[in-house]
């Protein structure tokens, strides 16, 4: 079934635990603005579920921007997908846009993985190529590339933050999602502590600590109050001072990278009054 109508916003849902973020951020603006100006070009894509509503399989950011705009109705394409066809597609549709999170990518490949397995493949393909490399293959990866993003699943939602927002490098992240999510919280403490994060070779050695068995704060303190050679002096701004001037759903990597952009107004304007006086 390949059926195209326009669906009522209403009677539209979700796809269950969807890894991709749907928020209003620059891309976001955009989309809606094209969609302001030429309406939707491609049709989102749906599933009939047994209630009488859609799940979305692809299409959650066109659906966002068409409730921004206030639009009733929304076109789409009906495909009869079971659950496992469904989120095939809906990751193989989104990893092919610019702009994807580690953690989007690391949940995208987990549940492609899974779904592969799920789906039941010949025996003899499954027993020849592993599910994963099925997935690297299909994206264009090395399967250790695969298996390290879906490490990343393994990490307490505050560190994993941490790894979206570039605060925390992906390999060093890799490394930290072997420990326990109670060791993790510890990590998470002496960060905030010490103001700074782990590099490789710190998350390593805090790796090792838990795999052996011999992880304890005091340990995990001696690693993290390390000073590293290319620290850098920081600026620190409470985060109860300025979370106000921006959107409910920001991320603090989106807010940086907003009063970076308003300091280099700032200089530019100062400049262009220095050169008229």
């Amino acid at each position: 079934m390949n059926e195209m109508k326009n669906i009522q916003m209403a009677d539209l849902i979700s796809a269950p635990d969807n890894p991709f973020k749907v928020t209003l951020d620059t891309e976001m603006e955009r989309l809606i603005e094209s969609i302001a100006e030429t309406g939707i070009i491609a049709p989102i894509i749906v599933r009939p579920t047994e209630n009488g509503k859609y799940e979305i399989v692809s299409g959650h950011r066109r659906k966002y921007a068409c409730e921004y705009l206030g639009m009733a109705t929304v076109p789409a394409i009906i495909k009869d997908l079971d659950r496992n066809e469904a989120v095939i597609f809906l990751v193989d549709s989104n990893l092919q846009r610019e702009n994807i999170l580690p953690s989007e990518r690391a949940f995208a490949y987990k549940m492609k993985l899974e779904a592969l397995k799920h789906q039941g493949k010949a025996s003899v393909q499954v027993e020849q190529k592993l599910s994963r490399t099925i997935v690297a293959e299909s994206c264009g990866v090395s399967d250790a590339q695969i298996q390290r993003y879906i490490r990343l699943t393994n990490l307490i939602p505050p560190i994993l933050d941490m790894v979206d927002e570039k605060s925390i490098a992906f390999t060093p992240a890799v490394e930290l999602s072997y420990l326990l999510p109670e060791e993790q919280t510890m990590l998470l403490s002496e960060m905030e502590y010490n103001d700074c994060t782990p590099n490789l070779s710190q998350a390593q050695r805090i790796k090792t600590l838990s795999m052996q068995g011999l992880f304890t704060e005091e340990r995990l303190s001696a690693i993290m109050s390390e000073e590293k050679a290319n620290q850098k002096e920081r600026v620190k701004i409470p985060a109860d001072r300025i979370r106000k001037y921006f959107p409910k759903d920001y991320t603090t990597a989106q807010i940086e990278e907003t009063i970076v952009k308003l300091c280099e107004a700032y200089h530019r304007k100062r400049l262009r009054d220095r050169d008229s006086r």
